[in-house]
């Protein structure tokens, strides 16, 4: 037997779809500092292997 694999009308397969990035709308003021990619989560995966306290600071007051 043989495995199919299926595609959408775009010509890309399934589990390629899968697999797109979705951006974070904010990330923590550790991450942003040292210009990491946050994952978003309550406490970030940075920080938690750091141990040390995941802050998001709204961005109207980082504009001021």
């Amino acid at each position: 037997m043989s495995e199919s694999q299926t595609s959408n009308p775009q010509g890309h397969q399934e589990n390629e779809l899968a697999r797109i990035p979705r951006r974070t709308p904010m990330a923590c003021s550790f991450c942003r500092g040292r210009k990491l990619k946050c994952d978003g989560r309550q406490t970030c995966g940075n920080c938690e292997r750091r141990g040390i306290p995941c802050v998001y600071v709204p961005v109207s007051a980082q504009q001021k």
